[in-house]
Order: C-alpha cells, then structure tokens, then sequence
C-alpha cells in the first residue's frame, strides 16, 4: 500500500494507539472538524455589526445569521448521524465539507440580508453530516480504555476551546480583511479535512442488499418543530407573549414534535431507534448538554454585545477578550480526563456545571462603565474551567455503553443537544433581555442602561441554566471510562474492530513498524446474532 508522508493507514482488525503517529494525526483530523463546526456557531458574534450595517439587517433579524447556522446544525444532526450509520462515516464526512465549504462561499458572497440567512442555513446542513461522522469515527477508531478517554477527552475540550477561538478570530477577521472573510476562510480549511480524510480514512464498506430507506419524514418534523419554536421565541418579545401568533407558532411546534414521535414509532428505519434510549445516563447526558450549552452560548453572545455596544471595543479587542479563557479550557479538560477516571463522569460534570454557572453570574453584574479586568477576565476564567470539565466528561458519559453500529447516532443525539441547547438558549435570553430594554426604554431610561440591563437579565438566567444542568446531571451515568463498542454483524465481532474501519495495508508486517498493535491487548468476544450489546461501566 501506499503511504503518505510515511504514514500508513491502519488494518481494519486493530485499533490505535494515541501515542502512534498515525492515532495522533487522526485524532487532529477529526478533532479538526469539531473545531472547524462550531467555530463557525461563534465566529460571527464579532461580526455582527459590521455584518448588520453592511447587509441593512435589522436588530431583531440580526439573530439568525448566528442561531439560523446553530439550528439547521442541531435539525440535521440526528439525521446526519444515521446517515452515517448506513452509508459510512467517511462517505458522509465528504459530502458535509463539501456542503459545507460551498455554503461558505455562498455566504462570502451574499450581497442581501436573505441570502446570507439561507447560505448560513445550509452551512449549518453541512456541518451536521460532518460532526456526527468524525465522532463516531473517533469513538471506534481507538483502542478502549485510557486511548478511547484520552481522545474523547480531547473532543470534548475542543467544543469549549473553539467556541473561545472563533469569537476571537471573528474579531481579528472583522477588523482586518472584513466580515466577509470570516466564512471565505472556511473552503481552504474544508480542503484540507477533505485530503486528510481521503488519505487516511479508508473507503465505506460496500453495502450488502438494499440500502433501507431513510426517515425523511422524520427529520422534516424536528427540524420543523425547532424553528417553529425558536421563530416564535424570538417574535414573542415583539408581538407580546399572549398575542395569537405567538400561541399559534408554539402551538404548532408541539404538534410537529409528537407528529415526530408517532412517525419514529411507526418507521421502519427511524431517525431516532428509541431502544438507543435505554442505555443508561444516556438522555440524562445529552440533556445536561442542551442546558448547559444554552447557558454558555449566552455568555459568549452577551459578553460580547456589552464589550462592544456598552464598552465600545474594537472588533479585534473584543476578539481577544477571549484568549485567556481557551487556556481554562485545555487545563480543565486534562484535568477532567484525569478525574473521570477516579471518580467518574457524574461527580465531574456536576461540580463542573456549579463552577461555571458561578462564572457567568459573575459576569451578569456588567456595570456600565465596567472593565475587563475586573468585571469580565474573573467569571470569563471560572466558566472556562468549569464549562471545560463539563464538555469532556459529558462527551465520554454519552458515548459509554453505546454499540459500535449505533456509534453515529449517538453522535448525532450529543451534537443535536448541544445545538438545539445554543439556539433555544439565545433565543429564550433574547426575548429575555428584548423585553428588559424595552421596559425600561418605556419608562424614558437612557437607551445604553436598558440595554445594559437587558444584558444583565439575560446573564442572570443563563447563570441559572447552567445551574439546573448540575441538577440533570445527577442522572448521567458515572462511567470511569469509555465502554467498549462492540461491532455486530453476521461475523464474529471483536472489540478491538473499528465500525468503520481504516484500509488495511497489503504488507501488514510493514504496517507494524509504523504503528503500535493493539489486537493483542484487548479480548476478544464473539457474536453472531444480530441483537447490540448494551455493555456500560455505570454504578
């Protein structure tokens, strides 16, 4: 077989070991996508301004050049992450950056508040075919045991540390070559996965029989559901809360959802099998997410209009303001890796949540001649370490227990959670601070208090948020370690054999000289019923 670099992919019947080079290079490669996705939920924060007076938005449209990306993300991930199930993780990685880097261009382009909304839209379809195929990669790539924690752990930790990124170099891209720029920059990067990819991951296995067809039906009913409900949210403030068209629109956004559960339990080949529910902590752990991810993303999205409106930063400083808290990020995700393995995903996640819901009401107090040393740096670095812990240990809880053939849907359920947890999160804490500003504008307050007050009350039940996600987290499952995925088919299956392999090499000997064997440290167990194993290190 050929090699790259002297990097030759790895035997479909091992796994891989992060100290080899090829584990390393791959875990970048997939942990590259994660990055790449949810930098592009905060890289426009910065931006909006400029994005807003170029493009004539208005300020209550504004929002949906950053939650319409956020929502399509979270509407497709569980479609996405089936998908990939059945048609292959590394065929459904492609067509994602491809997607992806075309919506960029698309939205780099656009010459009118619409189009920029529909590329951003789609980009937001690209990233859930890619998000839930490099996890599910990832999970049944690596060996079990510290490997799988390790790598897991460091997933996790991207989640947080992007997010930081991307309000940063939306700053710097803002101030400098201009807003547009902030999505012309994707297509180069999507290229670059694509090579990887391509090199390193090796081909879908060929289909055996007809392809099952998939539940369109399904994903057109939650994805319907969550923009009814986020497009309600937002107009509430606006045309009142009790208004017909604010109860219509909820209304209409509960019957879509239990029309999505009737079609799941009517479907053949469901989005969402509900038996992948029973493993235990899962739904508690992809809750706890949803939560806690709508109490962060309100943190980035209005510690940064305060920074800019209130305390009159440059894009680029605004950016910056961020840098520390990507450090509190990597610190408190190693650290967590390290714990889950003491005492279990359970303890750390809660402790994590508290720690950051304490950040952000830090942050809430926002005075309005505030300055960043004192009143931002300080809550900025207390959610980082605590949000930090939270991403990691959640990753590995919701991913324990899960098999291997139904590793992408888990990765879809996960990603879906944190997604749909941004989009509800700012929508509900822009209703909440548009309703605070306007009451206090009412009663003839300066318009720069009110809307530093609407900045406040937001904050305050964002802090909240990420308090009631301890309290979810009091169900997830306390796993020391990534359970094994076991691959079922017709075959006998090994728990050292990824779902969806690395090519083999021809000259397997030449191989070992290049990556450390791991077959011979992990059992073996045999299956040849078609029944998955629920295996789970839960107490």
């Amino acid at each position: 077989m050929e090699t790259v670099h002297g990097i030759t992919p790895a035997p479909a019947d091992s796994r891989l070991a992060l100290r080899s080079r090829l584990g390393l290079i791959t875990l970048l490669l997939l942990c590259a996508v994660q990055f790449l996705d949810i930098v592009d939920t905060a890289i426009v924060n910065v931006a909006l301004p400029s994005i807003q007076h170029s493009l004539n938005f208005t300020q209550q449209n504004l929002q949906w050049v950053a939650s319409g990306y956020i929502l399509t993300y979270g509407g497709f991930l569980l479609l996405g992450g089936r998908l990939g199930d059945l048609l292959g993780r590394r065929r459904l990685l492609l067509w994602g950056l491809a997607v992806f880097a075309l919506a960029s261009l698309a939205a780099g382009g656009a010459d009118n508040a619409g189009l920029l909304v529909a590329a951003r839209l789609t980009q937001g379809v690209g990233a859930a075919l890619m998000a839930p195929a490099a996890l599910s990669q990832l999970t049944t790539s690596f060996r079990e045991g510290k490997d799988r924690d390790t790598a897991l752990g460091v997933w996790g930790a991207v989640s947080g540390m992007a997010a930081a990124a991307g309000v940063f170099l939306g700053g710097v891209i803002a101030q400098g070559p201009g807003w547009r720029w902030v999505f012309f920059v994707n297509p180069p990067i999507c290229a670059v996965v694509v090579i990887g990819a391509i090199v390193l991951l090796a081909k879908d296995p060929a289909a055996r029989g007809k392809r099952p067809a998939f539940d369109s039906t399904g994903a057109v009913l939650v994805t319907g559901s969550m923009l009814m409900l986020v497009y309600g949210l937002v107009r509430a403030p606006v045309v009142g809360w009790g208004s017909v068209q604010t109860v219509a629109i909820l209304t209409g956004s509960a019957v879509l959802v239990a029309a999505f559960v009737l079609n799941e339990l009517r479907s053949r080949n469901p989005v969402v099998p509900f038996a992948i529910l029973r493993v235990k902590g899962l739904v508690a752990a992809d809750l706890t997410q949803l939560i806690a991810f709508a109490g962060f993303f309100s943190l980035l999205f209005y510690a940064t209009l305060y920074m800019q409106e209130v305390l009159h930063y440059s894009p680029l400083r605004a950016g910056a303001a961020y840098l520390p808290i990507t450090a509190g990020f990597a610190v408190s995700g190693a650290v967590a890796s390290q714990l889950i393995r003491r005492i279990g995903t359970r303890p750390v996640v809660v402790a994590g949540c508290l720690i950051a819901a304490a950040g952000i009401a830090y942050v809430s107090r926002l005075p309005l001649h505030g300055t960043y040393t004192s009143d931002l740096l300080p809550g900025l670095l207390v959610m980082s370490l605590g949000a930090g812990a939270v991403f990691v240990s959640i990753t590995a809880a919701a991913n324990a227990g899960v098999p291997a053939d139904k590793a992408g849907l888990a990765a879809g359920l996960l990603n879906s959670s944190q997604q749909i947890g941004s989009a509800l999160g700012l929508a509900i804490l822009s209703a909440v601070a548009v309703t605070r500003t306007n009451q206090l504008t009412a009663a003839h307050m300066d318009h720069l208090v009110a809307a530093d007050a609407g900045y406040h009350r937001a904050l305050v039940v964002g802090s909240i948020l990420m308090a009631a996600a301890a309290l979810l987290a009091l169900r997830v499952g306390n796993t020391r370690e990534a359970a094994p995925l076991v691959m079922v088919n017709a075959q006998p299956a090994r728990l050292d054999a990824p779902a969806s392999g690395l090519a083999a090499p021809r000259n397997a000997s030449a191989h070992s000289r290049r990556v450390e064997a791991t077959a011979a440290d992990a059992p073996v167990t045999a299956r040849t019923d078609h029944a998955p194993q629920f295996k789970s290190q839960h107490d």
